[in-house]
């Protein structure tokens, strides 16, 4: 990517010699020569005036000196950088993710990809809508995005768990040290349901199971609101296993009479096309994500 030609015409500027350049640079005197007017046919200019007692430099040529020192030097760190991110030593991954994932993955993840690859930085887009989540990924606004549809933007897609959905209870529910939540209970009991774009039906995957349909009393946008409202006596829920790892609120949780799962996957556009360091963070991720569930 860096033109030998530059190098060439600035060597010899500067040492005033073909041969001191050559032996600089690692060619032949011939080779110097070569390249030198090479860039004078592709410019039109001389740039040189050749004498027995060295070279100099022409009018045309000092005018063009700037320019070319200037162009010589983005080029060489265009190439650098190049380098660099083909060999996964640099560059910029801007990771979605929704809130469980964001809390529960995430920092562990970022710090076994950074002990591997410290020249990469990490950008996390916290995005609880499925929609928007994908739509980041397909419109470049996020390079990798933990999904549960990627399929809603024809991504391709890495999978990496099955996360159960459990039912949470109160803790003083009669049925919080049941085996399971039975069916007849799901459909009965008041039910506060998580809203979102993607999230209602991420849930009630679970009341299709079980064949019933719940008894909606509350509706709320937050993981955490609806753990506090259950926890308060106020109906049951359902909620993805990732966000109970560590609950603030008293819970009971259990499985449902039929049990049901999402599964999460890292969704790209297009595995051929994302960045080394895009896919460096994928492979860690499938790594950490199968050692911590040991699959």
């Amino acid at each position: 990517m860096a033109n030998q030609k530059y190098d060439a015409f600035l060597t010899v500027a500067r040492l005033g010699s073909f041969k001191a350049a050559a032996e600089e640079l690692g060619y032949t005197q011939a080779g110097i020569s070569y390249l030198v007017n090479a860039l004078e046919k592709e410019l039109g200019l001389t740039l040189f005036l050749r004498e027995y007692g060295g070279v100099h430099l022409t009018t045309e040529g000092r005018e063009v000196l700037g320019l070319v020192q200037a162009i010589n030097a983005d080029e060489h760190a265009l190439a650098a950088r190049v380098r660099e991110l083909a060999d996964r030593e640099g560059g910029l991954v801007r990771v979605g993710a929704f809130t469980s994932v964001a809390i529960e993955w995430f920092p562990s993840i970022a710090r076994a990809f950074l002990d591997q690859y410290p020249k990469i930085d990490l950008k996390l887009l916290c995005i609880d809508d499925e929609e928007e989540l994908v739509n980041a990924v397909w419109e470049g606004r996020a390079d990798c995005a933990f999904s549960i549809a990627p399929e809603r933007r024809n991504l391709e897609a890495v999978p990496l768990h099955t996360d159960p959905l459990l039912v949470v209870l109160p803790p003083d529910h009669p049925l919080a040290g049941a085996p399971f939540f039975p069916t007849e209970a799901l459909a009965r009991e008041p039910y506060v349901q998580l809203q979102g774009n993607a999230r209602p039906s991420e849930m009630e995957a679970l009341f299709e199971a079980n064949g019933v349909t719940p008894n909606v009393r509350f509706t709320v946008d937050s993981d955490y609101a609806v753990m506090s409202m259950v926890s308060a006596g106020l109906g049951f829920s359902v909620l993805p296993s990732l966000i109970l790892s560590r609950p603030l609120f008293p819970l009971a949780v259990l499985p449902a009479e039929r049990e049901c799962s999402r599964s999460i996957s890292l969704a790209v556009r297009s595995r051929d096309t994302a960045s080394a360091a895009t896919r460096a963070f994928a492979e860690v991720t499938r790594e950490w994500v199968a050692e911590r569930y040991g699959t």
